[in-house]
């Protein structure tokens, strides 16, 4: 997977190792439909740290991208979540290249000083 040179430049190392790992994860996953694996024989066939594919995989379950029963992960069935991730990923990917990525200290910047209130649980 390719990034851009902005990105490059303005993404920490830690982010970009995220998100790399992330991509190898759901890949092998998708790779191997057929089969569930435990968390070691992920990272063992992916020749990535096991605490790192936990991680990886912690998140693309929360993505609904991956189940997990037991000891073992295997990528979701639901062919139009991932249809979906990949056509996001692809149009973040074009808009960054086109119009650039977004500056998440822009960001911090203009961000209000207190919460809103739905942090507080209140809607």
């Amino acid at each position: 997977m390719s990034i851009d040179r902005e990105t490059f430049e303005n993404t920490s190392g830690e982010e970009l190792a995220d998100l790399a790992v992330v991509d190898r994860v759901l890949r092998f996953l998708v790779a191997h439909d057929d089969r569930a694996f435990e968390r070691r024989e992920i990272a063992a066939r992916t020749e990535i740290d096991a605490d790192t594919v936990a991680t990886a995989l912690d998140r693309l379950h929360e993505r609904e991208l991956v189940d997990h029963k037991a000891t073992y992960w295997a990528v979701t069935s639901d062919t139009n979540r991932l249809d979906n991730f990949g056509r996001y990923r692809q149009a973040t990917a074009l808009f960054d290249e086109q119009l650039g990525g977004e500056d998440a200290t822009a960001w911090r910047e203009h961000a209000p000083d207190d919460p809103h209130p739905s942090v507080d649980g209140e809607q």
